[in-house]
């Protein structure tokens, strides 16, 4: 099974590929909301903690959530951004490399083929059939993993992320503005504790991990974050610096 999956033809491999793309996709969605459930409820609840008047609540929260969306896009897209002009970079390179010098490509291919366990006649005959198919996407796939309709759109991730990122803002949001002002900051903790165990156990699903582990862990922070804000935000309200 392992032999046939890596001899065949990276056009016919493209679903595999998507579908892996696709889950890597929801992994970074997945802690895109996660980043916005903690950031902003830490801010919120710390403002929480220094003065009961919604006015500073809702300022300080929406800074947060607009300051962490563009801050996750921008970092998401300057990443992919690198990603992308590498993969570009290695395509063109492989290209140009195969038209410069066809037969030691095709050497090289068959090599790659035997180094996977064929014999040197069938990993030559497997590398001159690839290499009529699609030369460039046999040699990318076979020696660098790779495939052209692989390469990743900085724009794409950049607007996903941000949109995760406010998608897991609005909860906190939420849980602290709308519950009477003694309910405020226990709502909010609930509420954002058993979203993140709900973000944790999905992202262990998606990576095959322990979901227990992984959900106890992102609680286990958010808890400590949502408690150290807390108690900064209560203490400097205490201490009457901020009135």
């Amino acid at each position: 099974m392992k032999r046939v999956e890596q001899l065949t033809p990276p056009r016919e491999r493209s679903f595999t590929g998507d579908i892996a793309q696709r889950l890597n996709w929801l992994r970074a969605g997945v802690l895109g909301a996660n980043d916005g459930i903690v950031s902003v409820a830490a801010v919120a609840v710390g403002v929480a903690g220094a003065t009961t008047e919604v006015g500073p609540i809702i300022t300080a929260g929406m800074a947060a959530l607009v300051g962490g969306a563009i801050s996750m896009a921008l970092g998401e897209y300057v990443s992919v951004s690198s990603q992308r002009d590498s993969q570009r970079s290695m395509i063109a390179a492989k290209r140009a490399e195969l038209r410069r010098s066809p037969r030691e490509n095709l050497e090289r291919l068959a090599r790659a083929y035997e180094h996977k366990g064929l014999s040197p006649a069938t990993a030559a005959l497997v590398a001159e059939e690839l290499t009529e198919f699609d030369a460039l996407g046999a040699h990318l796939s076979a020696e660098l993993n790779l495939d052209v309709d692989d390469v990743v759109s900085p724009w794409h991730a950049a607007f996903a992320s941000a949109i995760a990122f406010i998608l897991g803002a609005v909860l906190p949001m939420a849980a602290i503005l709308l519950p009477p002002e003694g309910l405020r900051v226990p709502v909010t903790f609930i509420a954002v504790l058993l979203a993140l165990g709900i973000t944790g156990w999905i992202g262990a699903v998606i990576g095959g991990g322990s979901r227990f582990r992984a959900a106890a862990r992102v609680v286990l922070g958010g808890a400590l974050a949502l408690a150290a804000t807390f108690a900064i935000g209560s203490l400097l309200g205490a201490s009457g610096l901020l009135s």
